[in-house]
């Protein structure tokens, strides 16, 4: 199964390094014929603003949009990418670029600055056991629509969340050894 992640910003090398560890033909995407390719795509974390602009920039916003969907493609957000995701974005930027796939109004930069991140241990539903979500900058969701599962949380909000084909997290699950998200994105790929 091919899979993508976009490859204009962020960690775009540990996602495909992870997705080919849980046997996935991981793929970067920086095109529409790359996109047209792939049954599954990372939006990886990095500036949500810019990420959102260089999608609109290379003609990618309408076709991730229109497959997402469609049912024809599943999409993966981390940090950034959740943001990129959102229906609404609370503290964006005066008609910031995003997909607005996701029935979900997120806050970015939620847990403050840089210096201000963290590691902790998250109850993911489904999962046997806990795992470590590393938050660096990161966005949370602060509100959603029926249609959305709610995957994990903490205090100040939800921080993993599904919507029939789409997934977003908060945090960086590429930036641990853990590869069970990116296993439980590769199951979402194989039941479209």
């Amino acid at each position: 199964m091919k899979i993508g992640v976009l490859s204009i910003q962020g960690a775009v090398s540990e996602h495909l390094k992870h997705l080919e560890l849980c046997g996935a033909e991981a793929v970067p995407v920086k095109s529409k014929a790359e996109l047209s390719a792939v049954k599954g795509l990372v939006i990886p974390g990095g500036e949500s603003t810019t990420i959102g602009k260089l999608i609109q920039a290379a003609g990618l916003d309408k076709p991730i949009k229109e497959r997402a969907e469609n049912g024809s493609l599943a999409v993966f957000g981390t940090c950034a990418g959740m943001v990129v995701m959102a229906g609404e974005v609370t503290d964006g930027l005066e008609g910031q670029p995003r997909l607005e796939l996701m029935d979900t109004r997120v806050k970015r930069n939620a847990f403050g600055r840089q210096r201000e991140s963290f590691e902790t241990e998250l109850d993911f539903k489904s999962f046997d056991r806990p795992l470590t979500g590393v938050f660096i900058r990161s966005p949370i969701i602060t509100g959603a629509g029926e249609k959305v599962e709610v995957l994990t949380s903490l205090p100040e909000g939800i921080v993993a969340a599904r919507q029939d084909n789409l997934l977003a997290v908060s945090f960086h699950p590429e930036l641990t050894g853990d590869r069970r998200i990116h296993h439980y994105f590769l199951k979402m790929c194989r039941q479209l």
